[in-house]
């Protein structure tokens, strides 16, 4: 796995609630066009790729979504597709469903999927979730999707171990036994950022990238920089709160701010 292959700039859509969950509002169209327009601001702002996840669907199925969800989201990734042709796609199907996330990926012509726990288990809101590193890369294979890149959190946000553990095991263990293609560091929920040691210790063990995957800021990118890249979200919205529609100039001010910060790193 080359660093080269993974996106290092990844902005997040959070999509509305969708068809199926409880604060769905009857309007998957304006969902969708909601997305694709998103998805141009990021491409506009020089993202490398963008990743919609159904982050309205809150309270999140701790496994398998329902057959609407996937429809959705499918519908959702073909007008972002569409709209902004130039950026990878990523898709994540919250809360833990690696399954849905690859058959929708396959479907939309995304490159990468967000697993939030691909090995152990985590003790989480939506009760104990189980990694399933073992059913996801034969799925991957068996779709004919190996360019898909599994993109894997470890210690992921909102979750607790159920024993303790040192977050250098557990990447390891999600790198080299579960073969994931990169590892995603987070804090400990959304918009919250990582801790640098956390980020350091991971990154002395794993030899995939390693990209931020919460709350990273403007201010923060300079402590970051050791890393491959950053999946961010809440610092694209101009109220500060995720779920809200990205901001324009909060996307451009962002991505110039990575490269500059970024641009001269090597790894």
């Amino acid at each position: 796995m080359t660093a080269q292959s993974i996106p290092r700039l990844i902005g997040v859509i959070h999509l509305p609630p969708l068809p199926g969950s409880p604060r769905f509002e009857g309007d998957l169209a304006s969902i969708a066009k909601r997305a694709s327009a998103e998805a141009a601001l990021l491409e506009a702002a020089g993202f490398d790729a963008v990743m919609i996840e159904n982050f309205g669907d809150a309270p999140f199925l701790p496994g398998r979504v329902e057959a609407v969800t996937v429809a959705a989201m499918t519908a959702c990734g073909l007008a972002v597709r569409e709209r902004a042709p130039k950026l990878a796609l990523g898709i994540n199907v919250l809360r833990n469903d690696a399954e849905s996330a690859l058959a929708v990926a396959s479907c939309t012509q995304a490159t990468m999927v967000r697993v939030n726990v691909h090995s152990g288990a985590r003790v989480t809101d939506q009760g104990v979730i189980e990694g399933s590193a073992h059913a996801t890369l034969r799925l991957r294979r068996a779709l004919g999707g190996v360019h898909i890149k599994l993109l894997c959190d470890v210690d992921v946000k909102h979750s607790a171990p159920i024993t303790p553990r040192p977050i250098e095991e557990e990447a390891e263990e999600v790198a080299a036994r579960g073969l994931a293609d990169a590892v995603l560091v987070t804090g400990t929920g959304t918009g919250r950022g990582v801790d640098t040691g956390d980020l350091e210790r991971v990154q002395k063990v794993v030899h995939v990238p390693t990209l931020v995957a919460s709350g990273a800021t403007i201010d923060t990118l300079a402590a970051l920089r050791r890393a491959h890249g950053v999946i961010v979200g809440t610092a694209l919205r101009a109220s500060g709160r995720a779920g809200d529609p990205i901001d324009a100039q909060c996307a451009q001010t962002f991505a110039e701010a990575f490269r500059r910060v970024f641009s001269n790193e090597v790894r």
